[in-house]
């Protein structure tokens, strides 16, 4: 037996996923799909993708069964889907071929439901799941292991609550919101107040957390609740592992945050805008919708709409680029710098040898002093 008359024994065919994801294919439509594997490693049965032309290499050399790729190129002698988003289409064909297990509806025995609560039929709630009094859960929401939900907490419909999250009191998820394991929703803020002997005093937050529909969370995220309103992450927020969201900040629509990220007090993110891994951002600013904020970023003013930074303090990308090309010229300058003042008689020539012989790091507290005032003014 051949391996295409094994892969036609299971599967989805070609030609099927292609009618659901919507795209035209070419090749053999019959051929059977199970599975899912990177062009280098595909064999008979299974289904890759192909990002650009770049990987036209790999794609000649693959063994998958079929492949879905950019509309325009030659697949040779592969079967495949045509698609204008190939990432995009292949991550709903994953979703086709190996659809996530469900845990069985229903109320494990081990969990923990005040009799004041409301619990769907249709959700799953595993081993011990805390749900604290009058609290909500919506119809097909999963509470994976070990979930706390403090009382007046309402779910959604369609959520995913991972292992060990803590959703604490008040707080308002909408439907198909995804919280990673180890997220905590609605903790208290950081805030104290020093008395007259300047001992801190905890200021309370009896605000609220609300992650509207489609939000996802990632692994040991925390969103702090509301000082006396409320922290908002808006639709289609996505943000990732080890970010903290703090009290009063509200997340744009359609925002992407990368891990280990920080927002201050009061931040507003605009829609769409993308901040990457690292960034550090001063309390009471604004990111304008669009917004672009590179890598370790310490960001300690508003950024505008569109606009793209980097760098600590933030400096137009353009600019920050030019910088850091400087930077690296910066000891070669300073050499020449002692030689000329050595010449003109300001400095002593031996101290000018000595400088202009000292590791670039001695070099580096002016420019960053210099690069700072640049900054401000």
């Amino acid at each position: 037996m051949t391996d295409s008359d094994r892969t036609r024994k299971s599967g989805i065919s070609l030609a099927e996923l292609a009618g659901e994801l919507g795209r035209s294919w070419s090749g053999d439509g019959e051929i059977a799909l199970r599975d899912v594997a990177p062009l280098e490693s595909a064999e008979a049965g299974d289904l890759a993708f192909v990002r650009s032309e770049k990987w036209a290499s790999s794609l000649a050399e693959s063994r998958a069964s079929a492949v879905i790729l950019p509309e325009g190129l030659d697949p040779g002698s592969h079967n495949a889907i045509h698609s204008p988003n190939p990432a995009l289409d292949f991550a709903r064909a994953v979703l086709r071929l190996k659809p996530a297990s469900r845990p069985a509806s229903g109320i494990h025995p081990q969990a923990r439901v005040d009799p004041s609560a409301e619990v769907d039929p249709s959700a799953s709630v595993g081993p011990g799941v805390t749900i604290g009094a009058r609290a909500r859960v919506g119809a097909r929401t999963i509470l994976h292991p070990d979930v706390t939900l403090y009382p007046d907490v309402a779910v959604g419909e369609d959520c995913e609550v991972h292992a060990r999250v803590v959703i604490r009191e008040g707080s308002l998820l909408g439907d198909r919101v995804l919280l990673q394991p180890g997220a905590v929703i609605g903790g208290d803020g950081f805030g104290y107040v020093p008395d007259e002997t300047g001992a801190l005093h905890r200021v309370p937050h009896v605000g609220r957390v609300v992650l509207e529909d489609d939000v996802e969370i990632g692994a040991n995220a925390t969103v702090d609740r509301g000082t006396l309103r409320e922290t908002r992450v808006r639709r289609r927020a996505k943000i990732d592992n080890l970010v903290q969201i703090a009290h009063n900040c509200d997340i744009g629509e359609d925002v992407v945050v990368a891990a280990q990220s920080g927002f201050s007090g009061s931040t507003e993110v605009g829609r769409g805008a993308i901040v990457m891994a690292q960034v550090g951002v001063a309390g009471h600013l604004r990111i304008g919708s669009r917004a672009f904020v590179g890598a370790r970023a310490g960001l300690h003013k508003d950024v505008a709409e569109g606009s793209r930074v980097w760098g600590t303090p933030q400096m137009e990308e353009r600019r920050w680029h030019k910088a850091m090309a400087a930077l690296g010229r910066l000891p070669d300058l300073l050499r020449r710098m002692r030689a000329v003042e050595a010449k003109l008689g300001h400095r002593d020539a031996s101290a000018t040898s000595s400088e202009a012989s000292a590791p670039a790091a001695e070099a580096s507290p002016p420019a960053s002093d210099g690069a700072a005032k640049d900054e401000r003014n």
